[in-house]
C-alpha cells in the first residue's frame, strides 16, 4: 500500500493551506492508498476528518499521527495505537528523551522528521546527535525522504538509517498543493489503522520509499539562515517554557495513572 507519511492539513497546522478533502482527492489521483496526518503538535486535522468522514472521499485510509516539537532535538513524527489518546502529545516542549519514554510506554512508535535538512528544527536534531549519537537506536524509523529537503540532506538521513538498521519513511511534508504526493512510502501489507501500521513497522514492513525533492529556491535558503535557525530555537524554547506547567501536570497525571 502506498502512503504519504508526512501531511499537514489546514484544520490542524496553522502554516498549511490544504483542506484534508483536497489532500485526499489529490493523493487518490496519483494512485495513493492512504496518508498519515502529521499536523504540528495537534490532532485537529485528524479529528476534522473523523467528524466529517461521511462526506470525505471514500476508499482511502487516513491515519492519525503528529509532528511533535521537542525542546532539544527538533521535530518527531509520532504514531500511537488506535485506542491511546494522550493530551501531552499536543503540548510542545518535552525533551526527546521524555517523548521517547512516553511514546514507547504506551505502545507507539516515533522517528525524527527531516533530520538533516537546513531548517532550524533539523539543526536541533543534528546538535543533539553530536552530543548523544546512540540516541538513534531508540527510534523506530527515520524520515529518509522529505520532499522539502535537499537531495544531500535526504542522503545523509538514509546513510544514518542504514548504519543503525532503521527503516525509512518517505513524506511530502506538504503545506501547499503543489507538493502533495511528491513522496511516498510503500508497505508490504494492507494497512487500515494505526495498529496495523505500528505492527508493520516493527516487523520491517516498509517495502520502499522515495520521491522527488522540490526545487530549492532563494526564498527557502533565506528561511533557513543562521539568524532564522537561532530565532526558531529561541521561539521553540520560549513556547515550551510557557506551556511547561500544563505539560508537567499532564505528565504527572500519566505517572499517577500507571501506579
Amino acid at each position: 500500500m502506498k502512503f504519504d507519511m508526512h501531511c499537514h492539513t489546514k484544520a490542524g497546522s496553522i502554516d498549511s493551506k490544504i483542506p484534508i478533502e483536497r489532500y485526499i482527492e489529490l493523493l487518490k489521483q496519483q494512485g495513493f492508498d492512504g496518508m498519515l496526518v502529521t499536523d504540528h503538535d495537534s490532532y485537529k486535522g485528524y479529528r476534522y476528518w473523523e467528524e466529517n468522514r461521511d462526506r470525505m472521499p471514500g476508499d482511502f485510509v487516513v491515519l492519525k499521527g503528529i509532528e511533535y516539537d521537542t525542546k532539544d532535538a527538533g521535530h518527531f513524527i509520532v504514531i500511537m495505537p488506535d485506542d491511546i489518546h494522550l493530551r501531552v502529545l499536543q503540548i510542545r516542549g518535552m525533551s526527546v528523551e521524555m517523548l521517547e519514554k512516553i511514546v514507547h510506554h504506551f505502545g507507539g512508535i516515533l522517528g525524527p522528521a527531516h533530520p538533516f535538512g537546513p531548517r532550524s528544527s533539523s539543526a536541533m536534531f543534528f546538535n543533539k546527535m553530536r552530543k548523544n549519537p546512540h540516541l538513534i537506536r531508540k527510534f523506530d524509523f527515520l524520515e529518509g525522504f522529505n520532499t522539502c529537503e535537499t537531495a544531500h540532506a535526504n542522503q545523509i538521513a538514509q546513510l544514518l538509517a542504514k548504519k543503525y538498521g532503521k527503516q525509512c519513511f518517505g513524506g511530502s511534508d506538504s503545506h501547499k498543493e503543489e507538493y502533495v504526493g511528491m513522496a511516498f512510502t510503500d508497505f508490504d501489507r494492507e494497512i487500515t489503522c494505526n495498529n496495523d501500521l505500528i505492527q508493520c513497522v516493527r516487523e520491517g514492513g516498509v517495502a520502499s520509499y522515495g520521491g522527488t525533492e522540490r526545487k530549492f529556491l532563494r526564498k527557502h535558503r533565506k528561511r533557513h539562515s543562521l539568524v532564522v535557525t537561532w530565532g526558531f530555537k529561541a521561539y521553540n524554547r520560549s513556547l515550551g517554557f510557557v506551556y511547561s506547567p500544563y505539560r508537567h501536570f499532564r505528565i504527572r497525571k500519566l505517572t499517577l495513572h500507571q501506579r
